[in-house]
């Protein structure tokens, strides 16, 4: 089966730095075949028997144990297809929109509590395990960047997510 690995807080600054030939390396001991990466954020697309959260579990450990304690959240092809398929906003320009993969269902309070009026002209809407950003004035300045759900997340821009999609289905 074909997945995508995601990795949070990669190669953004002198933290968290990992080669992505490193990566490939890493995903291959834990059983990944046909590893392929994408840029340098920590995208990978794999195929493996392993369910998602068998492989999330397992890549973290081998991230642990390489020195790298960060948070893994896999989507099958299938799943990666939904998110793309359930984007709200048809012709979105594909700079100011992101994808937040959780890592679990968020906390249902702190979903109700998100203040729709006050992110405006930004908007969110929950999916399953994601949230699609509209970040319109921009993502350094965007008020999402600071939103909490309970779960872990990870961001990917609209063209990262469509370029994930076109590898894991072909």
């Amino acid at each position: 089966m074909s997945s995508v690995v995601l990795l949070r807080g990669v190669n953004l600054g002198a933290r968290n730095r990992i080669a992505m030939a490193d990566l490939r390396a890493l995903l291959d001991t834990v059983g990944c075949t046909d590893v392929r990466t994408h840029l340098q954020s920590g995208n990978a697309v794999v195929r493996t028997r392993r369910s998602p959260a068998g492989l999330e579990k397992a890549v973290a450990a081998a991230l642990v144990e390489h020195g790298l304690p960060v948070p893994v959240m896999v989507r099958t092809a299938e799943e990666l297809a939904r998110v793309v398929r359930d984007c709200p906003w048809e012709g979105l320009d594909p700079r100011r929109l992101q994808v937040a993969f959780l890592s679990g269902e968020p906390d249902p309070a702190a979903v109700a509590a998100i203040d729709h009026e006050a992110l405006l002209p930004e908007r969110i809407v929950v999916g399953e395990r994601v949230l699609y950003l509209d970040q319109a004035p921009g993502i350094r300045s965007s008020k999402l960047n600071g939103l909490r759900l309970g779960v872990d997340m990870t961001a990917r821009n609209w063209r990262t997510v469509l370029a994930l999609h076109e590898l894991a289905s072909g």
